[in-house]
């Protein structure tokens, strides 16, 4: 039995699954945090606290992991002790407060609290589980300044940096302590695991070279696999270190189901969405950003979100936040095409935008092509395959040779979507990128390509 966590902005989630990817238990529990304008912090004592209703309810049949790994949001960071217990609040992915990446956030915790360690959300909750520090992954601390081809840390201004392992490594075990709160059993093995987006990715079983998944919640990640790092001198995409070799490109957009959410707080999207069928193509444009600044598939700290002409009802309104994100997920992938990436390879969704089968369907007909949706694709079943693997390669379970053979036999395939067929979309499309381009956030060269593969197409 393999045990994933992931700990996400809203929840803390926890999964168990046996050899062959059947899902046992799971089980989950909130998390809130401060928003004050810029500022984003949680506290950590909540991660632990969910995390233990999380697990205990994963763990109610009786079933009992051999190991476990964990992912979390990346760029999350905190200040810890010695033995990694949280001195600090948490400053948040998104928090706007300081410059850059994780280095900025790192430096800001350093500044208003003193000395510590650095401590990523995941390093909080392995070292809670083990009772002790323990060394920190090359995914995680990839936005913490982490170069993953030189394997050193360039984060100047930061002095406390965790040792580093490559996902999948095993650092350590559960603790008496750690039992007690979870009921996970003493002498549990620790994987090193990954942050949400790459779990994510291996949950879908996007592992092979050429292949890619786009993780669609309250922002957008799409995330690849190259044989060689993918080199963006902007820096708007970056490379992971797989597990088991090779690289796993990709980028993070703050369009997504956020921006849905702010525009109709509390509505009923399965309605919303049954009624936007009626508006497609939706007449107008969104550009649906959940956060002030864009980060992929351009750099703008300044952008907002826009809306080019105005909607007769509701209904069109929501049908224009879901073409607006489905035509940016085109641009991204448009994008990264520019780079030299290999884009037109097997193509999965996953996350809570999945389960929305209009919205699914309408973002797999604006990019022309056949997606998958695997069964359990959430980024905790990522975590159980990567436990699964770094478990076998340590001994502690089956040998796996590779961790896309450990997926291939733990992920469900789940069901296909068809997308290909006429453009209907280039139209509003290309308006998106002109009007991106006007605004001058997207470089020229990026809006010209985007044209050139529209046209290609149709």
């Amino acid at each position: 039995m393999w045990m994933g966590i992931d700990l996400g902005t809203q929840s803390v989630r926890a999964v168990l699954a046996d050899d062959d990817g059947e899902i046992l238990g799971s089980g989950s529990a909130p998390l809130t945090g401060r928003r004050e304008g810029p500022l984003h912090e949680q506290l950590p004592g909540d991660w632990w606290t969910a995390t233990a209703a999380a697990v205990r309810s994963a763990l109610s049949g009786g079933h009992r992991p051999r190991a476990l790994a964990i992912c979390s949001t990346s760029g999350t960071v905190l200040l810890a002790d010695g033995r990694g217990r949280a001195l600090t609040p948490a400053v948040m992915y998104d928090d706007g407060r300081a410059p850059g990446r994780g280095p900025g956030r790192a430096r800001l915790l350093l500044d208003a609290y003193g000395p510590g360690h650095i401590a990523h959300q995941a390093d909080h909750i392995a070292a809670r589980l083990a009772g002790r520090r323990l060394p920190t992954d090359s995914s995680h601390a990839l936005k913490t300044g982490y170069d993953p081809e030189r394997e050193v840390f360039d984060a100047p201004g930061v002095p406390v940096l965790p040792e580093v392992v490559r996902p999948g490594t095993l650092v350590g075990e559960v603790g008496r302590e750690a039992e007690a709160a979870t009921g996970i059993p003493a002498g549990t093995a620790i994987v090193a695991g990954m942050t949400d987006g790459c779990a994510a990715q291996i949950a879908s079983g996007s592992l092979s070279v050429g292949s890619w998944n786009s993780v669609l919640g309250t922002t957008l990640v799409l995330k690849g696999v190259t044989a060689e790092p993918l080199r963006d001198p902007s820096g708007v995409v970056y490379s992971h270190r797989s597990p088991d070799g090779g690289w796993l490109p990709g980028g993070a957009s703050n369009v997504g189901g956020g921006a849905l959410r702010t525009a109709f707080p509390g509505a009923d999207p399965a309605a919303l969405d049954a009624l936007a069928r009626a508006h497609e193509p939706a007449g107008p444009i969104a550009y649906p950003l959940g956060a002030r600044g864009e980060r992929f598939p351009f750099r703008a700290p300044d952008a907002t979100a826009f809306l080019l002409g105005e909607p007769a009802s509701e209904a069109e309104h929501w049908a224009a936040l879901l073409q607006g994100v489905a035509l940016a997920e085109r641009l991204c992938l448009d994008y990264l095409d520019l780079l030299g990436a290999p884009v037109d390879g097997p193509l999965a969704f996953t996350g809570g935008a999945a389960r929305s089968a209009h919205w699914t369907g309408l973002r797999a007909r604006v990019l022309g092509r056949e997606v998958r949706v695997p069964l359990s694709s959430e980024p905790a079943v990522g975590m159980a395959v990567l436990a699964a693997y770094g478990a076998g390669a340590a001994g502690y379970g089956r040998d796996a040779a590779t961790l896309a053979g450990t997926a291939a036999r733990m992920v469900r395939p789940g069901t296909r979507v068809e997308g290909a067929g006429p453009d209907r979309f280039a139209g509003p499309y290309l308006t998106l990128v002109d009007e991106l381009e006007r605004r001058g956030w997207l470089p020229p060269q990026v809006a010209s390509h985007a044209h050139t593969r529209t046209e290609r197409r149709e």
